[in-house]
């Protein structure tokens, strides 16, 4: 249903550095890039991420209660997805572990400040 969420930033090679280990660990990089926008994913793959400077010129802000979702394929790689994000100028919203029947995850903030997490469904 959805073909890529696209996150701002104010600062693109940070966000470039932090994307680029994130989609490493998911394996996939770098799809599309331009002076203001880089896309990750594969084509025809599923979901992407993106992370650009606003189109209008004004700073990028974080939104309230949105939240960038990462599908892991096993407990140890929400962990190392989890260990990855801080290594790489991300802040912590919630150390991997379980979060109630069957679903385990890790919560964390990319150096913007959009939230993300690594997660897994079914196995917690």
């Amino acid at each position: 249903m959805i073909g890529y969420v696209t996150v701002g930033t104010n600062d693109l090679a940070r966000a470039a550095k932090f994307y680029d280990a994130i989609a490493a660990e998911m394996g996939t990089g770098r799809m599309m890039e331009f002076e203001t926008f880089i896309a990750w994913g594969t084509p025809g793959g599923g979901c992407g991420i993106a992370a650009t400077k606003p189109f209008d010129g004004n700073p990028a802000s974080v939104g309230n209660g949105v939240m960038v979702a990462f599908e892991a394929g096993d407990k140890d790689q929400v962990d190392r997805l989890y260990a990855i994000a801080l290594e790489n100028g991300g802040t912590c919203e919630g150390a991997p572990g379980p979060r109630g029947d069957g679903f385990y995850a890790a919560y964390f903030r990319d150096p913007d400040g959009n939230k993300c997490n690594a997660f897994l469904m079914g196995q917690a």
